[in-house]
Parts: C-alpha cells; structure tokens; sequence
C-alpha cells in the first residue's frame, strides 16, 4: 500500500483546498436559508415562471422553500460542479504522473507488477474523492445543525450518496483515459465532467434528448428526483456503473501495454 499511502499524502493539500471550498460554500447557502425562508413563496413563483430554465435544473419538482429543498438546489449545483471537477482532475492525472515528472523509471524499476501500481492508484483515486466527501458532509450536517432546522436526514445522506456514486464514475472514465496520456490531461478532465453536466441539462429540457440521461451520472443525482422517489433512479445509476467499470478496465489493459517513457 505504499503507492496509495504516497497518492493520498502528495494530495493532501489540494484535498483540503477543495473540500473546506465545496463545504463552505455549502455551509454559506444553508446559513443564508433561515433569513430567505419567509421570501421562498415569492422565489418559487418566480422560478415557476421561468420555463426551460426552471426545468434543465429540476426546480419545477420541487418546493424551494424547504430546507432540503433549497439543499438540493444550492447545495447540489456546488457540489455537482466542484465534486465532478475534483474526482476528474484526481483522476486523468493518476497513472500520467511518472511519465509528467519523469519518475517512472524510479516506479517500475521496484519489484512490484504493472497491475499492483494501477490498483494502488485507482484506490488512492476514490480514497480521496471518499476524504473530500467525508468532509463536505461534516460542514454540511454542522451547518444545518446550528441554522436550527429540520431537515430528514436520511434524504440528505441519499442525496450525498448520488453525488459520492456520480464522482466514482467521472473518476473511472478520466482514470481510463488517463492510461493514454503521458503529458497533463487536466484540460481534458474537466472537459469530460463538464460535457456530462451540461448533457443532464440538455437532457431536463429537450424529451428528445431524455436518452443522455443513461449517459450522464448526473441523471441520478437529480435533487427533485431524490426527494420525490426517495430513492436513487437505478434506470440510470446501472449503465452509469457499468461505464465506470469500463473505464477501469480500460485503464488497466491500456496502462499494462503501455510503453512508458522514464
């Protein structure tokens, strides 16, 4: 476990950097919810009348003006963007590092297998998208805990679970792709996650286009859904997993053919 051990601590920084931002900035719109809540009646109307825009973020399924509502508006957008940017920056640069920095003669030169160093590393990849997850929540629950107000907890934990599940496959497909780079592929990370964003947008305005939802994994990380159903929509949570694991594949066959430059 030494490549793991190493992955987690060479990220260390940069966990903590986007974790207390994507939390914070959580914390912040929960704390601004008790001062807005006698105004949500007028901020629902509003948002009813805005047509396309009300549905491409599926605010016409859901009461705006409870807290989880509000939660899975604001919280969700911030955490959708900053989690998928995140788990695919973590990702695409996972197995190009040794060639980037020069230090893979160094790696593969150790008595350990091509297929022990991407297992290592693909771990690393979603301990570190779980760290920055664990603490996300923290500020979350804390935040929503001195606002004073009710909210089921249980939909929460759903509802932070879609987004966790949503980063592990933006992380499989960006590891994949990761095998073919050798110089950074940050560009091409957050390029990736941000076309699944806008295909789940595309998707919620356009019936035609209701297909890129199998697609996208941000298909089954709907707030309104969540809150409606209850549930994970597993039409879509399924072909999401089955694309990540794919990816991981990929990673692997690609990585244990790759002619590597030290």
């Amino acid at each position: 476990m030494t490549i793991l051990k190493q992955e987690i601590k060479s990220q260390k920084l940069a966990i903590l950097i986007w974790s207390f931002s994507i939390g914070l900035l959580i914390a912040m719109c929960v704390f601004m919810y008790p001062s807005m809540k006698s105004e949500m009646d007028d901020v629902n109307e509003i948002f009813s009348s805005m047509g396309s825009f009300t549905s491409a973020f599926g605010m016409d399924k859901l009461n705006f003006g409870t807290l989880i509502g509000f939660y899975a508006v604001e919280g969700g957008n911030i955490l959708a963007i900053g989690g998928a940017f995140f788990a695919a920056i973590t990702a695409v640069t996972s197995l190009l590092k040794e060639e980037k920095d020069r230090t893979a003669e160094f790696l593969l030169t150790h008595p350990v297998s091509r297929t022990k160093i991407v297992t290592e590393k693909l771990m690393s990849v979603f301990a570190i998208i779980i760290i920055l997850n664990a603490i996300v929540f923290a500020c979350s629950a804390i935040s929503v805990v001195l606002i004073g107000e009710s909210i089921n907890w249980k939909l929460v934990l759903l509802f932070h679970l879609a987004y966790l599940l949503m980063q592990f496959e933006i992380a499989g497909i960006c590891f994949g792709i990761s095998a073919f780079l050798s110089k950074s592929g940050i560009g091409i990370g957050i390029g990736i996650a941000s076309m699944m964003y806008f295909l789940n947008i595309v998707a919620n305005i356009s019936k035609d286009a209701k297909v890129f939802k199998y697609f996208t994994p941000f298909g089954y990380t709907e707030g309104s859904d969540i809150i409606n159903d209850k549930a994970l929509k597993i039409e879509y949570l399924i072909p999401s997993m089955i694309i990540m694991v794919i990816g991981i594949v990929v990673g692997y066959v690609k990585y244990n053919k790759k002619d590597i430059k030290a």
